[in-house]
């Protein structure tokens, strides 16, 4: 069986990037051979080196003629609905694209030809369904639950995602804000811990980023490796996340947040999840008691404040938000792809 692979965005090798490998190596356990249209033969390399996925059987060609000659087709859409030609295809919108015109007669047309559209959570799905007038089917996002471990933890408060302003900002720079305030407010032997990908348009936001951290105890890593990544996941007992922050999610639902992988990954850690409360976050955090939701500033400098002068109160929020985490993993993943490639 051979299938095809399509993704415009592997040049980020974001949340959506690790999406579509997890979906591409499901398909290689189920013994498939997969071709990934892509310019660039180090792929395969890069995506093992940052989200530690390692596929065989795979190759990557220039051209998968929109899965002509294919049993199967996998297309992650920018917005646009492709005419597949595979025996199976399948679109997924890892974005809300709003206000589109989906609804066209030539979109009806080509739906026609797909046999399922996935989303990545509830939030995306909501907005495509109404903005395209169809029924999609939500897969949650695979998470390596069971491959990161909590350690003996750090004072240590963590942030996770990529440094450019692609489609959304993480908004790093409402963190450091945040962080420099506790500092002056007398936080001693904590630090705050930026890290992500250095992509496309991160020089700009990282130099700003350094200027702005200053002489206080914050550190950025950039481009760092998967092993990288779940050892600070392990060590640290707090993650913040500002994806979302200032936006409007209904006005413009592709700026905040569709899901979140690198919070359910921070919880698979036992870090306590600090996120901004828009956009897919609300399906992931079970507010007050895996982790919180906050709107303002204010409110995550609040809650931050309580959980480190309360030590009780973070080892019991851990606990939540690890087995809280679980729902999200690899597993729970595969079986669903599986069923939809039997459909």
């Amino acid at each position: 069986m051979r299938a095809a692979i399509y993704n415009p965005y592997w040049d980020t090798l974001g949340g959506g990037e690790r999406y579509t490998a997890s979906f591409t190596e499901v398909l290689v356990e189920s013994g498939h051979t997969v071709d990934i249209e892509w310019k660039e033969e180090g792929l395969l390399k890069a995506l093992n080196s940052r989200f530690g996925i390692k596929l065989d059987n795979t190759k990557i060609v220039k051209d998968i003629k929109k899965g002509e000659g294919y049993d199967i087709c996998f297309w992650v859409s920018d917005g646009s609905i492709p005419l597949l030609h595979s025996r199976k295809n399948f679109i997924h919108f890892q974005v809300p694209f709003n206000n589109i015109n989906g609804k066209s007669l030539l979109n009806k047309m080509k739906l026609f030809r797909v046999n399922k559209v996935i989303t990545n959570s509830e939030f995306t799905k909501n907005i495509i369904d109404r903005e395209f007038g169809i029924k999609s089917f939500v897969i949650y996002p695979p998470v390596d639950v069971f491959k990161i471990k909590a350690k003996r933890k750090e004072n240590i408060i963590l942030s996770v995602g990529r440094f450019s302003q692609l489609l959304q900002s993480k908004h790093q720079d409402i963190l450091v804000d945040a962080f420099a305030k506790l500092c002056k407010e007398g936080l001693r032997d904590w630090k705050l811990i930026l890290a992500g990908g250095k992509d496309v348009g991160a020089d700009e936001v990282l130099e700003k980023l350094k200027l702005k951290a200053g002489n206080y105890p914050i550190e950025i890593f950039e481009s760092v490796d998967y092993k990288t990544i779940v050892n600070l996941y392990g060590i640290s007992k707090i993650f913040w996340s500002a994806s979302g922050y200032g936006e409007n999610e209904v006005k413009d639902p592709e700026k905040v947040e569709h899901f979140g992988i690198t919070l359910v990954e921070s919880m698979a850690g036992g870090c306590v999840p600090l996120a901004f409360n828009a956009g897919g976050h609300k399906e992931i955090i079970k507010d007050g008691e895996s982790g919180y939701l906050w709107k303002e500033k204010k409110g995550l400098l609040s809650v931050t404040r309580k959980l480190i002068g309360n030590n009780k109160l973070l080892k019991s929020v851990s606990k939540n938000s690890k087995l809280n985490s679980n729902k999200f993993n690899y597993d729970v993943f595969r079986k669903k792809i599986e069923s939809i490639l039997q459909d």
